[in-house]
């Protein structure tokens, strides 16, 4: 399974660099490829993208 991001998004790229698969891209709102995204299934506090989201609108797929 992967993260997905809603249309809530603001675009304000602060997961982007927090991504260990690199699995976010840009665009009018972020996105994230569910190819290789793995939900930081390796990282011991869970899903970065999650953790550092403003508007909360990251969430599982």
């Amino acid at each position: 399974m992967a993260m997905k991001i809603s249309d809530d998004c603001t675009a304000c790229g602060l997961c982007l660099p927090e991504c260990p698969t690199d699995s976010i891209e840009e665009g009018d709102i972020y996105i994230i490829d569910p190819n290789t995204c793995n939900e930081c299934e390796d990282q011991d506090d869970g899903s970065a993208c999650v953790e550092v989201c403003p508007v909360d609108c990251i969430d599982k797929a």
